[in-house]
């Protein structure tokens, strides 16, 4: 199993993040998967958790995200990434 080093989003990105599932608002999610590529889709966050010590957000479809993988969402970058 191959391990990953976790790194926290800023404070200030999860609540931009908070406010677009309170919106319930369609973004565009950039991300890289497990195997490093990089991952565009349209979705709305439908709520967030922690798993083993590794934050995620859900979205209505179902989907879960690794917030340490984010690279952008809703077009913003997310400032300490080092997945872009």
């Amino acid at each position: 199993m191959e391990k990953y080093i976790l790194i926290p989003i800023s404070c200030s990105y999860y609540d931009e993040l908070e406010a677009l599932a309170t919106l319930r608002k369609e973004c565009e999610i950039v991300f890289t998967d497990e195997s490093g590529k990089q991952i565009s889709i349209k979705g709305i966050i439908k709520t967030f958790f922690i798993l083993d010590k590794v934050e995620y957000m859900q979205l209505e479809s179902g989907e879960e995200i690794r917030l340490d993988k984010l690279i952008s969402v809703d077009v913003k970058r997310l400032s300490n990434s080092s997945n872009g």
